[in-house]
């Protein structure tokens, strides 16, 4: 059997159109606030109300969602591709000026995205080099944010008016 190439599959993957999240947690250790872009998020069950997403099993975020064993999904709006790309970029200034507030779990919540989910953090299990976050939406949060932020082949998607 062939191996497949990390970088080829990389590029299928990118054929499918994906919504924007930055996934954030208040790290219990530090009181300070965490947070990571994220689009490997998907609904898993409405009895009870479930969600997942993925994230690297090094990555910054891992300890502090681990450590407060909840989290915040914020679901980023069009117009927040400039807020995907700091928490996607070095850690050190993704939360400097940034304003946030606390959800009534603990975790941030950012302003100006369509919703903002309010988790506990019931499972997490390996796959492969990421880690698979399975946690209980407790409460919703609206933004006010009309149209979602997609990414699509390595770039975001305009969607027509």
């Amino acid at each position: 059997m062939t191996m497949l190439d990390p970088g080829t599959f990389r590029q299928a993957l990118g054929a499918f159109a994906s919504g924007v999240t930055i996934i954030t947690a208040l790290d219990p250790a530090s009181g300070q606030p965490a947070g990571v872009t994220v689009s490997a998020f998907a609904s898993l069950s409405l009895h009870p109300p479930l969600v997942l997403f993925c994230l690297g099993s090094t990555g910054s975020c891992v300890g502090a969602i681990e450590r407060a064993g909840r989290c915040g999904i914020n679901i980023l709006a069009d117009g927040q591709r400039d807020l995907s790309g700091r928490f996607a970029g070095p850690i050190d200034s993704r939360w400097t000026n940034q304003p946030w507030q606390k959800l009534p779990g603990g975790a941030p919540a950012l302003p100006g995205c369509l919703v903002t989910l309010d988790c506990r953090v019931v499972r997490i299990d390996p796959g492969g080099d990421h880690l698979i976050f399975i946690a209980e939406v407790e409460g919703t949060h609206s933004g006010g944010g009309e149209r979602p932020l997609l990414h699509h082949r390595g770039a975001y998607l305009d969607l027509p008016r």
